[in-house]
């Protein structure tokens, strides 16, 4: 159930460089509790940068985050505490390490130790294959597999808010729909979700709100049913968004 009273994260004029180059330029935007929220963009479009931001694992220039009301920390390690964690573009699972060791990674930082066995059954009534995969090496996980396990992973820390940062990257479409489908159930059963995506469509179907993010900034955001229907979103993806808009403010 969305929440609409207080934003479970809120961005405000953020902006974000690597050396002189303006990776986001004054970005704002919120997401309420118990919503999934999707942006979508192009490679380059500083999606990956906003998501690493947010978990502080890249400095900002100016602007403010907050979490429930309150500042967001700065360190990545206070983030997780605070209740956000992020699952990387790419997988990144720890390869060395079987399925049930990368789990327990997940859930380091939690003092309620007789709570995690409760949330490893959740996580395999999520996940069915990783609990026959239980005590194999990450690294040898089909790609499908593996992403099951990073976003496993992400929510053996009990997060308020889960960070996916291109959870479709380099997967079949028959499981980018399997992986899509527990989301919704995982969103369904209190975690709120924000989605960076290139593919507009699966990440629109998914969430509530979107956001068009092209060269470091919002340039469209509304209902993600709004969004679909919108015949200019396609051509985010040709880098042409931003100037047929334009066109049509003149």
């Amino acid at each position: 159930m969305v929440n609409t009273e207080m934003p479970i994260l809120e961005i405000k004029d953020l902006h974000v460089s690597y050396g002189a180059i303006k990776a986001i330029k004054g970005i704002s935007l919120y997401i309420n509790e118990g919503e999934i929220v999707s942006v979508i963009g192009s490679n380059g479009a500083g999606k990956s940068t906003l998501m690493q931001t947010i978990m502080g694992m890249v400095p900002r220039d100016n602007g403010e985050i907050f979490l429930k009301n309150e500042p967001l920390a700065r360190k990545s390690y206070q983030v997780i505490n605070q209740g956000v964690t992020l699952t990387p573009e790419g997988r990144q699972v720890f390869a060395p390490l079987t399925v049930y060791e990368n789990l327990m990674m997940g859930a380091f930082s939690r003092k309620d130790r007789g709570k995690i066995k409760e949330d490893l059954e959740w996580i395999f009534s999520l996940f069915p294959i990783l609990k026959e995969r239980n005590k194999q090496y990450a690294g040898t996980l089909s790609g499908g597999e593996q992403q099951m396990l990073s976003i496993a992973r992400s929510l053996m820390s009990r997060p308020k808010l889960l960070l996916l940062d291109e959870p479709s990257l380099g997967l079949a479409p028959i499981i980018i729909k399997d992986i899509f489908r527990e989301l919704k159930r995982i969103n369904s059963e209190g975690v709120t979700i924000f989605l960076v995506e290139q593919n507009a469509r699966q990440a629109l179907k998914l969430s509530n709100r979107g956001y068009v993010l092209q060269t470091g900034e919002i340039i469209l955001q509304g209902m993600s049913e709004e969004l679909l229907s919108n015949p200019e979103v396609e051509a985010a993806y040709l880098g042409t968004l931003r100037k047929k808009i334009d066109q049509s403010r003149e």
